[in-house]
């Protein structure tokens, strides 16, 4: 896959050594789930870590919506951990994800473009309920707790804080706790507030553990943000465009399918074994989120998540945000909202959420609170996101 021999037999460089020995533990972190290459116009390669939000990538799989646009796609399960390099290097060709995850990357240089938005509203701040906490300002010198430094939890964080006056790297203390276990951080009192994806914000909001504080599903300016986009190595989009195209539209159609029929999409993943989880469980961390696809929406978001970044310090106070964002964003032929308005997609019965479902089941979580049942369903909620 890489050739970095030096022109005399069996002479290297450190520098070389280093470079094949990174790709290779990079790229070791993705296996295949289907035979596929990216050489061709019509082959592509889809990276997916195995996410309840990744629904359109299964969808568009299974329903055939990648057939349909003429590409012969594989997919390749990868890890958190090297998931941004495996898709700078050429491990997989296309993806969706979150935008403030690739975009500190993107202003280091990194070869991705994002090309249209997937869906919206993951990411939450949220207050012990016992606090005097109610609003951003209030965590002025408080303790918050996250799954992890420089996640999307955290980032989105910084970013609320920043936009309100807060330092965040001076005036907040960060304490890092497993996704499942924040909950248990504010009930030992180790934090004043904590920073979450869903299904976990729910489903602390259903034990009345917490209150929002940032919503970006419900706040503005964040409520009509797209968190999550396609984006492509952009390698591979300036050999592969009409591949690139195709392939967008068909992860497009997968969302427009999955807003029509969440409690279907949520089988589907599940049945199909992309993630571990139930379908109802599943079911209701789907249902959080809104799967309206979007090019200008997922344009507008990139600029308005790189000014707040930069703000926070999380971005160079160098970088000139609109030249970022055009350098992150590509627009594709046959790729717009217009044609988005046009497409229609089937609604299937059975396919839809019950009003009532979050109530019935985050009512049943908690009545159950045992190690066999709720813990269990905890622990599958937090390895979805």
């Amino acid at each position: 896959m890489f050739n970095f021999l030096h022109k005399k037999p069996n002479v290297f460089s450190a520098k070389t050594i280093a470079l094949v020995a990174i790709a290779s533990l990079l790229l070791a972190g993705c296996g295949r789930k289907n035979s596929g290459s990216s050489a061709g116009s019509n082959k592509i390669r889809v990276g997916y870590i195995g996410l309840t939000c990744e629904a359109p990538i299964f969808t568009a799989v299974e329903k055939g919506f990648f057939k349909e646009e003429g590409l012969d796609v594989s997919l390749v399960k990868c890890e958190w951990a090297n998931y941004k390099d495996v898709l700078a290097l050429g491990g997989f060709d296309i993806t969706h994800h979150l935008v403030m995850y690739f975009l500190k990357p993107i202003e280091q240089g990194l070869d991705v473009k994002f090309t249209a938005g997937i869906h919206r509203g993951c990411l939450r701040v949220q207050a012990g309920m016992k606090s005097e906490i109610h609003s951003i300002k209030d965590l002025r010198g408080k303790r918050i707790g996250v799954p992890g430094m420089g996640t999307p939890p955290f980032i989105f964080a910084n970013r609320v804080l920043g936009a309100n006056g807060i330092d965040a790297g001076k005036e907040i203390t960060w304490r890092v706790f497993p996704a499942g276990e924040l909950g248990l951080a504010l009930d030992k009192g180790e934090v004043d507030a904590v920073a979450d994806s869903e299904p976990i914000g729910s489903l602390l909001l259903a034990e009345e553990k917490v209150r929002n504080v940032a919503d970006q599903a419900a706040d503005y300016p964040y409520k009509d943000e797209y968190c999550c986009a396609v984006i492509v190595n952009g390698k591979f989009l300036a050999k592969n465009p009409r591949a690139t195209a195709a392939a967008t539209r068909a992860l497009l159609k997968a969302a427009k399918w999955v807003e029509a029929n969440p409690a279907a999409a949520a089988r589907l993943s599940v049945e199909k074994k992309y993630l571990a989880s139930s379908p109802e469980l599943n079911t209701v961390a789907i249902s959080h989120l809104r799967y309206v696809p979007s090019v200008s929406g997922a344009e507008a978001a990139v600029n308005s998540a790189a000014a707040e970044m930069k703000i926070a310090g999380m971005l160079s106070p160098t970088t000139d945000v609109t030249d970022l964002a055009k350098r992150a964003f590509a627009h594709l032929d046959g790729v717009s909202d217009d044609w988005l308005q046009n497409l229609q997609v089937e609604k299937v019965a059975g396919g839809q959420v019950p009003p009532d479902q979050d109530i019935r089941l985050y009512a049943e979580l908690i009545l159950s609170d045992t190690e066999g049942s709720c813990c269990k369903a905890k622990k599958s909620l937090a390895a979805q996101k």
